[in-house]
Order: structure tokens, then C-alpha cells, then sequence
């Protein structure tokens, strides 16, 4: 895990807009992910040895459960994105990867293509997300968990390769919803807290219900000869989620210091030709 750690911490430093780009010999040419979350819109973009090259990240709900709710909204925020993405990389983006939650609809899935499409980007592949978590976290055996704002999906992996994939519709924000009940405040307040490190804490008995949900919707895919679970996505930011999922499950689980990037760095890392 330190190997994944360090690529993500790479990349956040590449992330950080309030420091001048730095080129560092990068092999182009680039490779782009875009991810097109539940609760975030990260670009981020790799040169062809994977290293972390630059990418940008908005908070925004312009999808629920795989499904584009808001299209105008996450077109106009997508293609913003790319544009000071550019502007700050010296070069154009001209192709990229996406993913997709296991399992959606082939309608749905050429919405998130459209959407891609029409902020700028020629759609050259996409992925399932915890496939693309895989790339990153490199399992040979074990169980993929990525657990979004909206779905739970589920990659089984053997000898390297996605040998089965799965996604049901729990994730952050039925955990948001949980603390927003809990705790008598609205949606938006709940939301501040679960993202607010120091609140973890206090917030772990809350939400424990819901990650075990979590927990058995996977042991319900996961079968008996794995041994290992590896968590990703941005709901895993929540401290002690691995805990539950370890105790739940009595498996070896996984987490790397910062989940919510490892899907968005495993789809650029499928992506090939992404700017010049």
C-alpha cells in the first residue's frame, strides 16, 4: 500500500492549482481520466509512465446512483474544469477515459459519454470503477470495494483480471442522510460534518449501521476464497470505515491514506492518448 499512497500523494501535490506547474520531463503524451461522481468531478491526468501530471477535483450532485441528474450543470462544470486544466498545463486535452458504476444501464451509459463529449473530450474508453481502483491498488486476488457517494460497486478479482463485478445503491450519501436525522441539522450540515476529520469520531457509531449495509451487501458478492478486501472511493475518507468492514467481514481489508483518488487515477491510467 505505500507504493499507492505515494502515487496518490503525487498526485495531490499535482492537484494543488495554487503552485506553478512543474514540468517534469513528463512522456507525453498524456493520458486523462474523468470521473463523474456522485459528490465530485476530478480530471486527472497522467503522463504514459503514469506519473502524476496535474487534474482538478469539484464538489457537485450532478449524479445520483450512475445516473446523470443534472446534465446541462455537469457538462458546463466538466468543461470549465478542462479549460483551467489546460490553461495551467500549457496543452490541450483532447481524449479521455471514464467509468461507470458495474452493472448500469447501456442508456445511462452513453449519457456520462455525452456529458464527457460535450465538455470537449473525444470518449476513448470506459471502465468500471472498481476495475479502474484495481489498476491502482494492482490486486492480483481479492475483492475490490469502491464505495461512492451513491453506489457500492463490487469488482472480484482473480489472477489479475475482474473475474466478476457488481453495484448496489448505498454509499455517502445515505450516510450523510444518517447524520442529518441523527443529529437534527439539514442535508448540507451533515454533509460539512462527515467531510470534517475531527468529527469521524463522534460520528462512527451514527454510521456504523450503514457501513455494515455496506459490509454485507459486499460478503454477498465476495466469495469464500477471498481473502482480502481493498477499499477506494471517497466515502471511504471516513476514519474507521475499514475497521467496521474488517470486523464485519473477518477478512484482511485495505484502505490507502486517501481513497477518493484512486478510481480517478486508475481511469486515466486506462485512458491512452489524452493531449499534446
Amino acid at each position: 500500500m505505500e507504493r499507492v499512497n505515494l502515487l496518490v500523494r503525487e498526485m495531490e501535490l499535482a492537484m494543488d492549482d495554487s503552485q506553478p506547474f512543474e514540468d517534469k520531463d513528463f512522456k507525453l503524451p498524456y493520458k486523462v481520466g474523468v470521473d463523474l461522481g456522485t459528490s465530485n468531478i476530478v480530471i486527472t491526468v497522467l503522463d504514459q509512465d503514469d506519473r502524476p501530471v496535474g487534474g482538478a477535483l469539484e464538489k457537485a450532485h450532478v449524479v445520483r446512483d450512475g445516473i446523470v441528474v443534472e446534465y446541462v450543470r455537469a457538462v458546463t462544470l466538466l468543461q470549465e474544469m478542462k479549460e483551467r486544466l489546460e490553461q495551467r498545463l500549457g496543452t490541450v486535452l483532447y481524449e479521455a477515459a471514464t467509468a461507470i458504476p458495474p452493472g448500469i444501464s447501456p442508456g445511462n451509459v452513453k449519457v456520462i459519454t455525452h456529458v464527457v463529449e460535450a465538455a470537449g473530450f473525444r470518449v476513448i474508453h470506459v471502465i468500471d470503477e472498481p476495475e479502474a481502483a484495481a489498476k491502482v491498488l494492482q490486486v492480483s486476488s481479492g475483492a475490490v470495494v469502491d464505495i461512492g457517494g451513491g453506489t457500492t460497486g463490487i469488482s472480484i478479482i482473480r489472477d489479475g483480471t475482474v473475474a466478476a463485478s457488481a453495484d448496489e445503491p448505498t454509499g455517502g450519501v445515505h450516510m450523510t442522510l444518517v447524520i442529518s436525522g441523527n443529529l437534527d441539522v439539514d442535508f448540507a450540515a451533515a454533509e460539512q460534518l462527515k467531510h470534517d476529520p475531527e468529527q469521524h469520531r463522534m460520528l462512527s457509531p451514527v454510521v456504523q449501521p450503514v457501513i455494515e449495509k455496506m459490509a454485507h451487501i459486499a460478503m454477498s458478492y465476495i466469495p469464500q476464497d477471498i481473502e482480502t478486501v481493498y477499499l477506494a472511493g471517497g466515502s471511504c475518507c471516513l476514519q474507521g470505515i475499514e475497521e467496521v468492514f474488517a470486523k464485519y467481514t473477518s477478512l484482511s481489508v485495505r484502505k490507502p491514506d486517501n481513497p477518493l483518488l484512486v478510481t480517478p487515477i486508475g481511469i486515466a491510467m486506462s485512458a491512452g492518448r489524452g493531449g499534446l
